[in-house]
């Protein structure tokens, strides 16, 4: 039960900081081209790959930590049901340039990220 418990909290957080961080931005540049969504799939990736490998080379940490950061927090900051659906309405929008950059750039970037967070990791670790 407490890694249920675990996950639901990582889950609110990392929830409360996509909905803040989300619209904080979007408040910032604007909402045609979804910045805020980028931003958080850009970080969770990098936060992915960081925290998968400390907790993988570090492994007298607890199983909870693996609960509560990756699963619980990352899964509920990450966006990538919000990311489709934003470039799906773009896309019906006609809008089929920033929807196409707007798939580029979250995959490169996020893709960039996750290998930037590995190499963190194992610089830390």
């Amino acid at each position: 039960m407490t890694k249920y418990l675990v996950v639901a909290f990582g889950g609110a957080l990392g929830s409360m900081l996509r909905f803040w961080a989300g619209g904080y931005v979007s408040g910032r540049l604007g909402t045609r081209f979804p910045y805020g969504t980028l931003l958080i799939n850009i970080t969770a990736s990098f936060l992915i790959g960081l925290i998968m490998t400390l907790l993988s080379e570090r492994t007298q940490w607890s199983p909870n930590w693996r609960y509560l950061i990756p699963v619980g927090f990352i899964g509920g900051y990450s966006t990538f049901s919000t990311f489709e659906y934003e470039t799906f309405r773009v896309f019906q929008d006609g809008e089929f340039l920033i929807a196409g950059m707007n798939v580029v750039f979250s995959v490169v970037a996020g893709f960039l990220s996750v290998w930037l967070g590995v190499i963190t990791g194992r610089v830390i670790a």
